[in-house]
């Protein structure tokens, strides 16, 4: 394969685990006695930062909690999840074994916290295949903004057209197009608004990692 590195956006790309948010989103407002409105996500892009969405959060409702509270309430309610409930999607571990034994670095380019993506990485028994971790929890701009993938891959020591990116959402096949990365795409149920656009953006589409392994074989 031409790539030197592929970088993976964490949660509905890698892991199953979109729905635990939304679950736990809804959760936080009802422990507040705050109705959830039926647009709760409608101005919540799907690339924006962990930091990004706290901040939304606190506008949205008038939240007297800081962005550090809200950040870690979060955490503290997911993490359980993380640790015990969330698996790699399938086909997901072979596909990262075939980097691993191709000399092919890896790293996490994921708008979720560092502690997260750690917990269950390492809950899955993959957290030392990869070469590092860019966090949104970090002060950077969020997906489309490229900032998450080219920090990735400043850190891999890898040029940015010899990256790929892998994602699941328009906002992060957009912000590796933005960065000059190629971008293939994986399907995710939670995305199934976007897969239009999606299809259309990304360099290769694909419904599992299999599809994945396969194109990037030849």
């Amino acid at each position: 394969m031409r790539y030197k590195a592929v970088i993976f956006d964490l949660d509905g790309t890698l892991i199953d685990s979109m729905g635990i948010w939304i679950q736990i989103d809804k959760e936080y407002l009802e422990k507040r006695n705050i109705s959830v409105p039926d647009d709760l996500f409608k101005d919540v892009k799907t690339g924006n930062s962990f930091n990004e969405i706290c901040q939304y959060f606190k506008d949205k409702f008038n939240l007297p909690d800081s962005i550090e509270e809200i950040g870690a309430e979060w955490t503290g309610m997911v993490a359980e999840h993380y640790k015990n409930d969330i698996t790699l999607k399938p086909g997901a571990h072979k596909f990262i074994n075939f980097l691993r034994i191709n000399n092919i670095k890896m790293a996490i380019g994921t708008s979720n916290t560092k502690y997260l993506t750690k917990t269950v990485l390492g809950a899955n028994g993959v957290l030392n295949y990869f070469d590092t971790i860019v966090a949104g929890c970090e002060d950077i701009k969020g997906k489309p903004y490229p900032d998450i993938f080219l920090k990735a891959a400043k850190e891999l020591n890898i040029a940015p057209e010899d990256c790929l990116v892998i994602e699941d959402t328009l906002h992060g096949v957009l912000a590796a197009h933005n960065g000059g990365i190629d971008a293939f795409a994986i399907f995710d149920d939670n995305d199934t608004h976007e897969t239009e656009g999606i299809r259309k953006e990304a360099d290769f589409y694909a419904d599992n990692f299999s599809e994945i392994l396969e194109k990037l074989k030849f």
